[in-house]
């Protein structure tokens, strides 16, 4: 019990000491991606949802294990349609995204870290006026994420599919443990999938 209070506790503290040192990076032509248009809270829909998936097996499999977390089953579903077509519109795993989240807010939309990092994936207010527009509303579900993916691609472009390097840039604790083992743990355990054992 001792060991993981501790464990926790080391973690916030060097998540303080480190959030600082976000900065913004400019990004690879291939991730400078934040479309102007996107400012409301609405959700991916269903359509553009199949437009990217196979069937709603992931769906219904993540939505089970997401319910503690978001119990209102309609905001469960609106938010890993709008997870799993963000995370892969960026290339990215959707169950990497989830862990990011996870770690990043605990899933709270309205999150604010003591540095100012906003949201689901709690992003950096600079970075809309680096790559964004005045207009757009970081606590907005689709906004959030988009931003959340775009910023996370771009660094793992930048460190060559490195993931421990990317996470830790995206933290803004690049060269530390702590955070990308802390996404790791969660992305190999509660969110891992596969399509041929959902389940497991």
């Amino acid at each position: 019990m001792y060991k993981l209070v501790y464990t926790i506790l080391l973690f916030l503290f060097s998540s303080l000491l480190n959030a600082n040192n976000q900065h913004y990076e400019q990004l690879a032509a291939s991730t400078q991606t934040i479309l102007l248009h996107e400012r409301s809270d609405q959700a991916v829909s269903y359509t553009e949802y199949a437009a990217m998936a196979d069937n709603i097996t992931w769906l219904v499999t993540m939505s089970r294990r997401l319910e503690k977390f978001i119990p209102d089953p309609i905001e469960r579903e609106e938010f890993l349609r709008t997870v799993y077509y963000e995370a892969i519109r960026a290339g990215l795993d959707p169950q990497l995204v989830l862990s990011v989240i996870q770690v990043e807010s605990g899933f709270k939309k309205y999150a604010i870290s003591h540095s100012g990092a906003r949201g689901y994936m709690q992003v950096m207010p600079f970075w809309i006026e680096a790559i964004g527009h005045q207009d757009h509303n970081l606590f907005h579900l689709r906004v959030n994420l988009r931003y959340g993916c775009t910023i996370l691609r771009h660094y793992l472009n930048k460190e060559q599919g490195d993931y421990f390097r990317a996470l830790g840039r995206y933290n803004g604790s690049l060269g530390a443990v702590t955070y990308p083992q802390l996404v790791f743990d969660k992305w190999a355990s509660t969110w891992r999938y596969t399509p041929s054992s959902p389940n497991s």
